[in-house]
């Protein structure tokens, strides 16, 4: 199959670098320099000299200062730089920012960087604190006076009641931690490298917010993680084989919010991911059978259930069977929950390195990957495939 696509951006433009940090739970440096380290290794990865980069891209939560990450990385004129908002959501985006910018001509060698003291710095899971006035801040006046105060008491409204209409116990979350956790174990840049967990486990662990567990919670982590994005035929001079961008796609669903979109008519899935996925499969003329690995945005397992069937991977309720069935490889990095927790980023590193056919967790033949940004937020998607 063709790896252009309707859109006419699929099959232009190709990820030919990642670089990260190691993920800690305490750095011991700055954002800054975990940016720079981040970029530098991707550029190392592809082959390519900071010289040779002329875009850069973020999110708005990013606190390094485009030009100054340039500075510091030894990058000189830039002619494209661009920030995408909605924390996760935006990881995938800023790979599809790069790709148009490629297409489009207007850069040449575009690198995406998220990088971020989570863990030892300011921690998302203690919840929102102080807050300058915006719309989004009016929106979570209607949660948090009644005590929703973090992503995963939010996370566990929609889960709960996700449980009540396909009547599952919180149980059948446990497949996806499993799973991730299982693949964690066996790569050594993850963070719970080595230890492996059983649904017993999982069941057994804490209540954080009641459906959800300690163990159906991503860790919160110190890194970075940096992708090179550039022409395809550039690519196929350069270092690694290349990942080609087959198709990529933002998404808002209807009365979206951020986190806390309770007033739809349904809370059991993910209306934004589903438009992504539908201008995936259209642009792409792909369908869930070809994928080959899914690595989907886990930063609480029940939205990983949800993506699947978003996606069309199943049906409504049936993704915990799904899962357990290993129908469908996921996360073979360990995700969010077992490697590190860099807003999705390391899982486009993660799909960039099962086409170059050097995972860990390496599926044999492995020619299309779906990765998904963050859920419960406006997001982004992509599929990436093989040059050929």
């Amino acid at each position: 199959m063709s790896l252009r696509s309707r859109d006419g951006l699929g099959g232009r433009a190709a990820v030919v670098g990642i670089g990260a940090t190691e993920f800690s739970k305490d750095s011991g440096r700055s954002e800054l320099s975990l940016a720079v380290e981040a970029v530098r290794a991707a550029l190392d990865d592809a082959g390519l000299a900071p010289a040779d980069v002329d875009g850069l891209v973020t999110f708005t939560m990013d606190t390094n200062p485009e030009i100054t990450v340039a500075q510091a990385s030894g990058i000189g004129e830039l002619s494209f730089f661009s920030r995408v908002h909605y924390g996760g959501g935006a990881a995938c985006a800023t790979v599809q920012q790069a790709a148009l910018a490629v297409a489009a001509g207007v850069a040449e060698v575009v690198v995406c960087y998220r990088a971020f003291n989570e863990r030892s710095g300011r921690r998302f899971g203690s919840g929102v604190q102080e807050r300058e006035p915006s719309a989004e801040g009016a929106a979570l006046g209607w949660q948090l006076p009644f005590g929703l105060l973090t992503p995963a008491s939010w996370v566990a409204m929609a889960a709960q009641r996700y449980l009540h209409t396909y009547g599952l116990t919180p149980d059948a979350f446990g497949h996806v931690a499993v799973t991730d956790r299982r693949h964690a174990a066996r790569n050594p840049a993850a963070y719970f490298h080595g230890k492996p967990i059983t649904l017993d486990d999982h069941a057994a662990s804490r209540w954080i917010v009641e459906p959800l567990r300690l163990l159906d919670c991503c860790q919160e982590t110190d890194g970075g993680q940096a992708i090179v994005v550039t022409s395809v035929e550039r690519a196929r001079d350069l270092r690694n084989p290349p990942a080609v961008i087959v198709a990529a796609a933002q998404g808002a669903g209807r009365k979206q919010e951020a986190m806390t979109s309770f007033y739809r008519d349904e809370l059991t899935g993910l209306p934004e991911m589903g438009v992504v996925a539908r201008q995936l499969w259209r642009t792409s003329g792909l369908a869930p059978s070809d994928i080959d690995v899914g690595i989907l945005y886990d930063h609480f397992t029940p939205f990983v259930l949800m993506q699947l069937e978003e996606f069309g991977f199943c049906g409504p309720g049936e993704a915990a069977d799904f899962v357990a069935a290993d129908a469908l490889p996921l996360n073979t990095h360990g995700g969010q929950l077992g490697e590190a927790y860099l807003h999705g980023m390391n899982g486009i590193a993660e799909a960039v390195r099962q086409l170059r056919g050097t995972s860990v967790n390496q599926i044999p033949g492995a020619e299309r990957t779906l990765v998904t940004a963050g859920t419960g937020v406006p997001t982004s998607g992509l599929i990436l495939g093989t040059d050929g």
